[in-house]
């Protein structure tokens, strides 16, 4: 016989299934309070993006991507203001971050990265920090956004500079996803997103191709303007002197 004070197991497929049962709980209300915010917030009309925005910059994640779609494919005639709107919102929230960031971030970022992917992050914001966060601002999910910005903050990245990045990565994000929905519909964000999903790192390594080469052409341009400045600047007092020769 089992004695009275030896605790019962519980069995693994019964702890599996109370787990899984917490989680669709926490789903189910991750789901109802997105639905009672976006409830309270569409009375705002244009407006609401911006709000839906900036909650969704805080820790309070909102399905961003697509309430700005919706937006956008409901009125076509106004999608720069929603796109000015997003960016907007998502640097106003993200200073909640940027508050609990400078405040102790770092320690925060030590506890949720490996030390490898810590210094990583802290090599890329000594040498560039306003790409350092435009980059992954610009990128949908899962691009652990929110990490970026409490490393811009326990970083102490200047605050200026923060808002800006912030504000020019989302306003690409939101534009090449309002011009994707006006040319093919909403459909086609869900569907780059899902490549972003599966094959994040080939989007990536493509993308700072791209960037690469745009650089490489910006300085070659950039190079070749300077060197005509310089030739016109070097032939100019020739001709000043030609002409005072003839006046002569």
């Amino acid at each position: 016989m089992r004695d009275a004070n030896t605790p019962t197991r519980v069995s693994a497929p019964h702890s599996l299934y109370t787990a899984s049962a917490l989680l669709n709980k926490l789903k189910h209300l991750l789901h109802s309070y997105s639905e009672w915010i976006k409830a309270v917030l569409a009375p705002l009309g244009p407006w609401g993006m911006l709000a839906f925005a900036a909650v969704d910059g805080s820790f309070l994640g909102m399905p961003l991507d697509a309430i700005f779609v919706g937006y956008v494919y409901h009125d076509r005639s106004r999608f720069m203001l929603y796109v000015l709107l997003g960016a907007v919102g998502s640097a106003l929230g993200s200073i909640v971050i940027y508050a609990i960031g400078y405040a102790g971030g770092e320690v925060l970022l030590r506890k949720r990265l490996s030390p490898e992917r810590f210094e990583k992050i802290h090599a890329s914001f000594d040498k560039h920090e306003f790409w350092a966060l435009m980059f992954p601002a610009m990128l949908p999910p899962p691009t652990p956004f929110k990490m970026f910005v409490l490393a811009a903050a326990a970083f102490e990245m200047r605050f200026t500079h923060f808002l800006l990045a912030i504000f020019a990565g989302r306003f690409l994000r939101f534009l090449i996803e309002a011009l994707l929905t006006l040319a093919f519909g909403p459909q086609i964000v869900g569907l780059v997103g899902g490549l972003f999903r599966h094959h994040l790192k080939w989007v990536l390594a493509l993308a700072g191709i791209l960037a690469i080469a745009g650089l490489i052409w910006w300085r070659s341009k950039r190079g070749a303007e300077n060197g005509a400045n310089k030739n016109a600047a070097g032939n100019k007092p020739s001709t000043l002197r030609g002409e005072e020769n003839s006046v002569r």
